[in-house]
């Protein structure tokens, strides 16, 4: 993965010819062999993060989930992204956002439908488009903030996979 091809939550699916219990136990093993990245299981599901001591705001995560396809093969689904307590945030305020315009949309319309002043509605709708852009934009630079780290977190998987 370069870092052009990086998206808001870049997904991947790759087919190991290794069994899903060696690339499990492989992922598991690095909890107590490197203090680099926070390695962490519930069953089929690891998620791996950057330690608290170098993690910031949008500092990302990778969450792999790995499904035996036979004994001697399986499949790796990952998902890069923001922890979930930012990424949720980030939700609520565009839902809030959007709701919001909706809410003054509304206003404006039954203003210019009592024949009164509807300015400041307007106003105001056009106020949470610049609030949806700041938004936009915070995210972008999120985003190009934890570039490195999901490259970090891609080289650590594929080191630790061997694929």
């Amino acid at each position: 993965m370069s870092l052009e091809e990086v998206v808001l939550r870049p997904r991947f699916q790759i087919n190991i010819l290794q069994s899903s219990k060696s690339v499990l136990d492989r992922l598991e093993a690095t909890k107590g062999t490197q203090t680099d990245f926070v390695v962490s299981r519930i069953e089929n599901h690891v998620f791996i993060r950057i330690p608290k001591s170098r993690q910031h705001f949008w500092s990302p995560q990778l969450h792999i989930e790995v499904d035996e396809i036979d004994e001697e093969s399986c499949e790796l689904r990952g998902l890069f992204g923001p922890s979930p307590t930012v990424w949720t945030f980030f939700m609520f305020l565009h839902f809030l956002v959007a709701c919001l315009f909706i809410g003054f949309g509304i206003w404006a319309y039954t203003n210019a439908t009592l024949k009164t002043s509807y300015g400041i509605q307007v106003g105001l709708m056009l106020f949470m488009i610049l609030v949806w852009f700041a938004l936009y934009f915070a995210g972008r630079i999120g985003k190009a903030t934890g570039k490195h780290e999901i490259v970090e977190l891609n080289d650590f998987l594929k080191k630790t996979v061997g694929f």
